[in-house]
């Protein structure tokens, strides 16, 4: 069975609608109207972009906008989100290809032609290829860095740091340490007019207490 791969048949104007959604403000419904009055895309040929959208998850069936059509419109997000819903519009080719959007034209149109059977000159396989390849001219699917990947510490940090307190702690006892204290003598001297018991008590203070 023939894949279903979404394609527009102006191929050149997907670029065109998708930065003038980004333009204008999100509709409660994502209608012909609203892409021929509100966006100005006035044809047939424009109204392919609907099922397109769909396909790529932009619009939910009944037309409303998904969380992904407004991240779409977020400058932050535009690129990477276009990027998601590519994948999920060619999700056939991109099961064949992880790396579908590294591919040429040429492999790509050889990819194309092997989901769909259609012939190398086939006019369906020419919009299939050329819608790809305008909408992916907006995408950005360069991977987003991890975080949490930076943050995680060398194979060799913890026994690192092991080795940094052992060898820390290795000079601790040869440490050395001064201590001063003061002190506060209170004497009551004894009553007494005899000057040998006044030599006695300082004598035994200077020798007792008052030695380094």
């Amino acid at each position: 069975m023939a894949a279903d791969i979404p394609y527009m048949n102006a191929p050149g104007s997907i670029g065109k609608i998708l930065d003038k959604i980004k333009e204008a403000s999100t509709p409660e419904t994502f209608s012909q109207d609203f892409l021929k009055t509100k966006l100005g895309f006035n044809g047939g040929n424009y109204l392919t972009f609907i099922p397109w959208a769909k396909k790529a998850g932009l619009v939910n069936s009944d037309g409303t906008p998904t969380n992904l059509y407004k991240q779409f419109r977020n400058p932050a997000t535009s690129g990477k989100s276009l990027a998601i819903a590519i994948k999920q519009a060619y999700s056939e080719l991109f099961s064949r290809n992880e790396y579908a959007n590294e591919l040429d034209k040429k492999a790509f149109k050889g990819l194309v032609m092997e989901s769909t059977g259609e012939a190398h000159d086939s006019k369906k396989v020419e919009n299939i290829v050329s819608t790809f390849f305008n909408a992916k001219a907006l995408a950005d699917f360069n991977p987003t860095p991890d975080s949490k990947a930076e943050e995680k510490p060398k194979e060799n940090e913890p026994e690192r740091k092991s080795q940094e307190l052992s060898s820390h702690s290795s000079f601790q006892p040869h440490k050395q340490r001064s201590i001063g204290l003061n002190y506060t003598i209170n004497l009551v001297l004894p009553k007494t007019d005899d000057p040998a018991i006044f030599n006695a008590i300082f004598k035994s203070l200077k020798e007792n207490l008052l030695n380094d």
